[in-house]
């Protein structure tokens, strides 16, 4: 990568996450919280949530894409648009564009806690109501970058030369970092995507203020020069694992409704006078 007129990102803003208990079963942390649609754009909320079987029922969705990311345990999950299910383990993400609507559902294995992170990510205008689609990603088949003790998981976007098939509405990277103790590696963003960083395990030091951070911290990263690419560094102090988001901001009004987000209130209505009437019910031709 030409390195020329590349901006190295500074963090913006670390906070540290919270977990709420919800019930015996469930606890929830907002990592993202939702409304802050302008600062966060193109994202529009993070939860890490820990929850057994119970905990979810089927639910619709309007005018998002969700990407949930299984941090440990299996998760069983089935939708009306597929007809079909499937289980997700640990590294595995499912990548869902709601478009013009689904019903599926999410539920741990008999006897076992699901610790997860689900990202709702906006659609733009032009793609709010396209035909639902669902891309099941497996650790094992996605792609890697290694380099000098570090293994950068690429679910979407890329990093250095790797770059993933995944297919995107609105324009996204994902990757998880896993680094040794010691190890340092650059992650390349385009200057005008928004992006942030969340701690799975250990600590590290972050962006060219050098910012510390450990297990259970986010960070958000400082902005760049929309005209070039940027990069944001990253070095563990102890034995490292993180997921960095990143994405272009859609810069469009957004309306959000319990689970259907679009761009006016009347679309607000719409999809939920759809969903009461069963047009969510059958496949999506």
């Amino acid at each position: 990568m030409n390195t020329e007129n590349i901006k190295r990102r500074e963090i913006k803003k670390l906070w540290t996450v919270t977990e709420q208990k919800i019930s015996n079963i469930h606890t929830a942390s907002p990592i993202l919280a939702p409304g802050n649609w302008v600062d966060y754009d193109p994202f529009l909320l993070l939860m890490e949530d820990k929850f057994q079987k119970g905990v979810f029922s089927e639910h619709p969705h309007r005018g998002i894409e969700t990407l949930t990311f299984i941090i440990d345990g299996r998760l069983n999950h089935y939708d009306n648009a597929t007809g079909a299910g499937g289980i997700l383990e640990k590294g595995d993400l499912q990548f869902m564009t709601a478009g013009r609507g689904v019903i599926h559902n999410e539920s741990p294995l008999d006897g076992e806690t699901v610790h997860l992170l689900q990202l709702w990510v906006n659609l733009p205008r032009q793609y709010k109501m396209v035909k639902p689609r669902y891309q099941n990603m497996h650790a094992k088949d996605m792609p890697v970058r290694e380099e000098n003790g570090a293994l950068i998981r690429v679910y979407s976007g890329s990093s250095g030369d790797i770059v993933s098939n995944t297919l995107n509405y609105a324009s996204v990277t994902f990757v998880e970092m896993i680094l040794e103790k010691g190890a340092s590696v650059i992650q390349d963003l385009p200057g005008t995507y928004n992006g942030y960083i969340y701690v799975l395990e250990g600590s590290g030091t972050f962006g060219e203020n050098q910012v510390e951070a450990k297990k259970g911290q986010a960070m958000w990263l400082g902005s760049a020069d929309a005209e070039n690419m940027s990069s944001m560094h990253v070095s563990a102090n102890e034995n490292l694992r993180l997921v960095l988001f990143a994405g272009e901001p859609i810069k469009e009004p957004v309306v959000a409704y319990g689970p259907f987000v679009m761009n006016t209130e009347e679309e607000i209505r719409q999809a939920y006078r759809d969903y009461q009437e069963g047009k969510f019910e059958t496949p999506a031709d």
